[in-house]
């Protein structure tokens, strides 16, 4: 397989044009742009990173519609996975990130028993200050109010309230994504995520619930 030498010139162009018409007509039509443009450059950038990072997969076009009230068939951007890492390039542009995208309801469990935990706590804390240092931002889905049971003084509350925890960056479309140096970013973004995903691997970890395909 060649190596990554960047998303093509008109990947940024086919998700705006989707975003425009997000129809099985357009798709048919700009099939071999999102082939050539999009899906092969992330299949060869997951082969790049493979050997530091291991193994990853690109999340299929087709939206699962069946329990959603938007029944447009096709996602606006392009997944790649090597879990606990994710790229993603749209017309937004590029994003990586690490983490937990939504923790399962026995992972949710295991992850709140270490945030109340002041050791495992504050060097999470520790942990996603460190990723914010360098450029990445913390997010992931949290209640509006608090888990239930929770002393509204907790001194991680914060971190409590997510259901959801991974740190990312975003880039916007520019010439750095049609060349090596969207595979750098990349790279990097995943090398200082780390320190975060190793924490959710050692306190979380997997799911006791079967996975969707």
């Amino acid at each position: 397989m060649p190596s990554f030498s960047g998303f093509g010139d008109g990947a940024v162009e086919f998700y705006d044009g989707l975003l425009a018409d997000n129809s099985k007509a357009y798709w048919t039509d700009h099939r071999a742009e999102y082939e050539a443009d999009v899906r092969g450059p992330m299949i060869a950038l997951l082969a790049d990173l493979e050997p530091e990072f291991g193994a990853g997969k690109v999340f299929r076009p087709y939206r699962d519609v069946r329990f959603s009230h938007d029944k447009t068939p096709y996602k606006t951007h392009c997944g790649g996975f090597t879990p606990p890492f994710y790229a993603e390039v749209s017309a937004e542009g590029l994003l990586a990130a690490g983490g937990y995208y939504a923790m399962a309801p026995d992972q949710l469990t295991r992850y709140r028993t270490a945030v109340d935990d002041e050791r495992r706590g504050e060097d999470l804390r520790a942990r996603l200050a460190e990723a914010e240092r360098t450029g990445l931002t913390v997010g992931g889905e949290t209640l509006r109010t608090r888990p239930r049971g929770t002393d509204p003084d907790h001194p991680r509350l914060d971190l409590l309230r997510h259901k959801g925890l991974f740190v990312s960056r975003r880039w916007a479309p520019d010439d750095v994504l049609h060349g090596p140096g969207a595979r750098d970013r990349v790279r990097r973004v995943w090398r200082a995520a780390r320190p975060v995903t190793e924490w959710l691997d050692d306190h979380v970890g997997p799911s006791e619930l079967p996975r969707r395909r």
